[in-house]
């Protein structure tokens, strides 16, 4: 991935994010934007939410300015599909919103679909993803529901990384996800605690910090300590 990333805690398509959305849009290799909404997380959840994330991604970077489509990639069949194959290719900015991170990785590794995202990224295009959507970027996605927090594979671009979304609301979700986290992180891992309506945006091929943006901080958590970034300031991590 040569462009920037943004890991997003929560806030996809909603106006909380307009101003780190139309950073990312500043930053894509051609104005206006080309823009591809991809709703694969919650492609579990039915025709109805499928279709309110379509709806809602092509209204708000339409708002935005941005020439927007949607891959409606929903399974391994529709991520296989050909048809979506030059629309991502294409893309200056690929966004994915929320849902399943495990459905979303089990969904998209290894197809057509993610192939051509890849071609994207190469000559630069952006990657966003909001909860689900980042998550899969990490060393494994962790299951925030299991006793033990069993953790599952993941594409692993920012390698030896948990990323948990949603991370100003983990202790009134499941008391103690924190601790567990920090125990279940081996020598040399970290994680990224990304607080709701909050992104983490940075390169992943480039010795530059990432900023925080949005109206949160993010935590960078070893199993010693936990540093909490609020928004403005920069963040360091090994990749």
């Amino acid at each position: 991935m040569n462009g920037l990333v943004a890991l997003v805690g929560s806030g996809e398509y909603l106006q909380t994010m307009d101003a780190v959305d139309r950073h990312l849009l500043t930053a894509a290799p051609n104005k206006p934007a080309r823009v591809v909404c991809v709703p694969t997380a919650a492609g579990e959840e039915g025709k109805a939410s499928v279709e309110r994330w379509v709806n809602m991604g092509l209204q708000h970077f339409r708002r935005l300015g941005a020439l927007v489509e949607c891959a409606r990639i929903t399974d391994r069949a529709s991520a296989d599909d050909p048809q979506w194959v030059e629309m991502l290719e294409a893309a200056d900015l690929i966004y994915f919103s929320g849902g399943n991170p495990l459905y979303l990785y089990q969904t998209l590794s290894g197809t057509r679909a993610w192939d051509a995202a890849e071609k994207a990224w190469a000559r630069g295009a952006i990657y966003a993803g909001c909860s689900a959507g980042a998550m899969i970027l990490g060393h494994s996605v962790p299951d925030v529901l299991d006793p033990d927090l069993q953790l599952y594979p993941a594409f692993n671009r920012i390698p030896n990384c948990l990323i948990l979304p949603h991370f100003d609301r983990a202790e009134e979700f499941r008391p103690g996800l924190t601790a567990l986290l920090q125990s279940r992180l081996a020598d040399g891992q970290f994680g990224l605690g990304i607080d709701e309506d909050t992104a983490l945006v940075g390169r992943l091929n480039s010795a530059a910090p990432w900023e925080v943006m949005g109206h949160g901080g993010v935590s960078l958590i070893t199993r010693d300590k936990i540093t909490v970034h609020t928004a403005g300031q920069a963040l360091r991590f090994q990749i």
